[in-house]
């Protein structure tokens, strides 16, 4: 049995707490995928790689608007896929091997499951490995749920661990579920040429959006992606390249490939985490408190496997917070989920921060709402936009932000600036009229925005 100072479970997020402030101690890093985590080789990298391949496409499919004529004669999949995944691949290697090459750091590969407090077994290539550690860090991720209906029937399915990785595109992609995921790689392979179906049982896609964008973003896809809303699937047969799904109001589709993006779960029950004395939610997601301990002595846990917020950003704020609750003990920090901002790389994209409309009314709180559309301000013009627009929820009664919601160009980008005033307080009107928009700059939006909102004078 092997002994460390210090053992990360997991090569994504947790391999970020590691730096030289940790030079002194014998660390261990355990993993079974590739370095980086789903980020990197999976997830938001990969994917929004191919997105801006799909917005390049987009643009010379569009370039009519602006009196340009241009011809998309073809997007070369292959070639992306190993522009992408060639740098990528690459990119986790190299942090495998500089973690590797780190002085009084060892590194596992292989599954891992607990057997005690601060104890795992690691079944590594060369067979099972006891470890132990004074201190530990669960980062060991999530995956994508996969529905019953599809798991059993047999027939191949992708995720999105997988699909980007398609050596040609699909001729017809049934997508399942209308989440973020299923928004932004619908984009990608629609815009790479395949016949796109989402399969949602809700009835308006990116249902945790706010309700206006939600449905702005349903109806603006509508014409490009066959839809089947308040739809369920309810049986996949046929053979691999042939599948038929059958949708529970009898309708049956044909397609080559079936993407299951119905959402994701973390792989707590994966790791014996009751032997360790490691608590978890009715949701899966181990139990931590502010500054991320576990219900377990000595063990943090951060990323997609405890937070309420699984996204990258958030993931790697924690582990900036379990590296110094870490070295500093008695002056440990506190994570703050209070403004935290989100975007969907799809077409048009979206961003988000804060509450909903819906959100803000059923917390009682008395909302002012203003609207500005994309079209009424000198840039929106410039990009002969039409659907894009910026929603700001305050309080009517103070003027502070609530929430902001964009739709529409370089969405993720425009909301950073509510990002800040709701993470420091500002009031609508201090963030409109404290500092200077450029003119005729796309953040014109976001300032119309707040300047439209029924709120007193500061």
């Amino acid at each position: 049995m092997r002994h460390h100072d210090l053992l990360i479970l997991g090569a994504g997020s947790g391999n970020a707490v590691l730096d030289d402030r940790f030079a002194d101690l014998d660390v261990a890093v355990v993993s079974a995928g590739p370095f980086g985590g789903t980020c990197l080789n999976a997830g938001c990298i990969p994917s929004k790689m191919l997105v801006a391949t799909a917005d390049v496409a987009d643009t010379v499919r569009d370039a009519g608007r602006h009196d340009v004529d241009a011809r998309l004669r073809e997007v070369r999949w292959p070639d992306v896929r190993e522009r992408v995944f060639g740098r990528l691949d690459a990119a986790a290697a190299e942090g495998e091997q500089g973690r590797r090459d780190a002085p009084g750091t060892t590194v596992y590969r292989g599954t891992a499951r607990f057997t005690g407090p601060r104890r795992i077994t690691v079944d590594t290539a060369d067979g099972p490995v006891e470890l132990t550690a004074d201190r530990m860090v669960v980062a060991a991720g999530g995956r994508p749920v996969v529905p019953p209906v599809v798991a059993d029937s047999g027939l191949p399915y992708q995720t999105s661990d997988t699909v980007m990785r398609l050596p040609e595109r699909p001729e017809h992609l049934v997508v399942l579920g209308g989440g973020y995921v299923a928004a932004e790689l619908a984009h990608v392979f629609d815009s790479a040429g395949s016949r796109i179906t989402v399969v949602e049982q809700e009835e308006r896609l990116l249902g945790q959006q706010d309700e206006t964008v939600s449905a702005a973003f349903t109806e603006a896809v509508r014409g490009r992606w066959d839809l089947r809303l308040g739809r369920e699937l309810t049986a996949v047969t046929g053979r691999p390249g042939d599948l038929r799904l059958t949708l529970d109001d009898g309708t049956e589709l044909r397609a080559d490939t079936l993407l299951v993006a119905v959402g994701r779960r973390p792989n707590s029950d994966l790791l014996d985490l009751d032997r360790a004395g490691i608590a978890t939610g009715e949701d899966g997601r181990i139990t931590v408190d502010a500054q991320l301990r576990t219900t377990a002595d000595g063990v943090w846990a951060l990323g997609d496997i405890a937070t309420p917020v699984p996204l990258k950003h958030v993931a790697n704020r924690e582990a900036r917070i379990v590296a110094h609750n870490l070295l500093h003990p008695g002056r440990e920090r506190a994570m703050d989920y209070a403004a935290v901002p989100s975007a969907v790389f799809t077409h048009p994209q979206v961003a988000r921060v804060g509450l909903t409309e819906r959100q803000a009314r059923e917390q009682g709180l008395d909302v002012a709402v203003a609207v500005h559309r994309y079209a009424d301000v000198a840039y929106g013009w410039a990009l002969e936009e039409t659907e894009g627009f910026c929603k700001v929820l305050a309080d009517r009664r103070t003027g502070r932000l609530l929430g902001a919601h964009l739709l529409g160009p370089q969405a993720a980008t425009l909301v950073q600036p509510l990002v800040v005033a709701l993470a420091t307080g500002m009031t609508a009107r201090e963030l409109a009229e404290g500092p200077l928009w450029i003119h005729p700059a796309l953040t014109e939006v976001v300032e119309n925005a707040l300047l439209d909102l029924p709120v007193p004078e500061d």
